[in-house]
């Protein structure tokens, strides 16, 4: 297993490498950077894509009157666009730009927001607790609620109980999680009825003021509705998983000779289906985590007001902040590939019998 480990700790540094190679590839063909950002800015117009006309990528020109100018940059000194250049790092070719990176990034160095005047590890630290807990809360409440509704659901298989809760779920897992959210905030955080969470944020004013106690309260009663708008999609596909996964265990011989020595029913769905019922589950578990933590936040951050990484990487993403871009792009990778190396560390956890050395070999 150290072995199988150590392997896949090796893959992760390629892997890295791929994701980044790729998108900084990308980013070169993208419209506007944060030189045409200042430009916009200082034009009135607020923002890249208001002043932006034409594509081409971050270090693009134009020919007007024979200088090479950004676009919108009529009437600005050379000198000034220069040192733009220079305090973005975009005087030097995209190459050695990106040679330059991975060698801070060695370091653990992932350089300056542009535009905020804080290092970009210091910023993702400084989103990473409201992520966090949205991604944590829901993962755990889907797993706590899901698994045994799941078990019930593959017990009663095809009865009342079965049918009409399969019905609920997925009218809840078709609900648009945004929509629901709304929904949530126009019912019970004063939009036109009920008042009674708030409105934003995850703690009150008197944080600080509060009791131990009292900092728990407060901290559940305002992550309730963004927790509950992110979970609600999470239940449909992790009840039916966990189904499905103990119907076909229970419909093997192993079950059926448990039940013939003598074995009460719930000595064999938890003494011996259970374990193996679970593999997939569990296999499921990083999927879950990481969907609730990356693609669902930007919404629901935006949605309840709270300063996530979401948001902070759409704003990063519009205002063509490449250090944070790239910064949090490594980051989140490298939580990805390492959140997959755990999961198989829980499958022989929970089944010593998984051997993944021999199973490569």
């Amino acid at each position: 297993m150290a072995a199988y480990i150590l392997r896949r700790l090796l893959l992760v540094i390629p892997t890295l490498l791929g994701i980044m190679v790729i998108n900084f590839a990308l980013v070169q063909f993208v419209p506007g950077g944060p030189v045409e950002q200042i430009i916009a800015e200082m034009q009135g117009g607020g923002d890249v894509f208001e002043g932006f006309a034409g594509g081409g990528s971050d270090v693009e020109t134009m020919q007007d009157s024979g200088n090479e100018q950004y676009v919108g940059s009529r009437g600005l000194p050379e000198e000034f666009i220069k040192e733009l250049e220079e305090q973005f790092g975009l005087d030097k070719p995209p190459l050695q730009r990106f040679f330059i990176m991975l060698g801070n990034y060695a370091r653990l160095d992932f350089g300056e927001s542009y535009f905020r005047k804080i290092g970009v590890l210091e910023l993702v630290m400084e989103k990473m607790p409201v992520s966090i807990s949205l991604g944590l809360w829901s993962t755990i409440i889907a797993y706590l609620v899901s698994i045994p509704l799941g078990i019930r659901k593959a017990i009663h298989d095809g009865s009342r109980f079965d049918t009409w809760t399969s019905g609920t779920i997925i009218a809840a897992y078709s609900i648009p999680g945004f929509l629901f959210a709304i929904l949530l905030l126009v019912l019970f955080a004063g939009g036109s009825y009920w008042q009674f969470f708030p409105l934003r944020g995850l703690t009150s004013d008197n944080w600080d003021q509060l009791s131990l106690w009292g900092k728990v309260v407060d901290y559940a009663w305002h992550i309730a509705l963004p927790v509950l708008a992110s979970t609600i999609a999470a239940f449909a596909t992790m009840t039916l998983l966990t189904k499905n996964s103990f119907l076909d265990e229970i419909k093997k011989q192993y079950v059926i000779t448990a039940r013939a020595k003598g074995l009460s029913e719930s000595g064999v769905l938890y003494g011996h289906v259970f374990r193996n019922a679970m593999l997939i589950v569990i296999a499921g578990f990083p999927a879950v985590f990481i969907g609730v933590f990356f693609s669902g936040s930007l919404i629901i951050e935006t949605i309840f007001s709270l300063d996530g990484l979401g948001r902070m990487g759409f704003e990063a993403a519009v205002a063509r902040d490449y250090p944070v871009i790239f910064g949090t792009l490594f980051v989140f990778g490298l939580m990805s590939l390492v959140v997959g190396i755990i999961s198989d560390l829980m499958y022989v956890l929970v089944d010593p019998r998984i051997d993944f050395e021999k199973r490569e070999g």
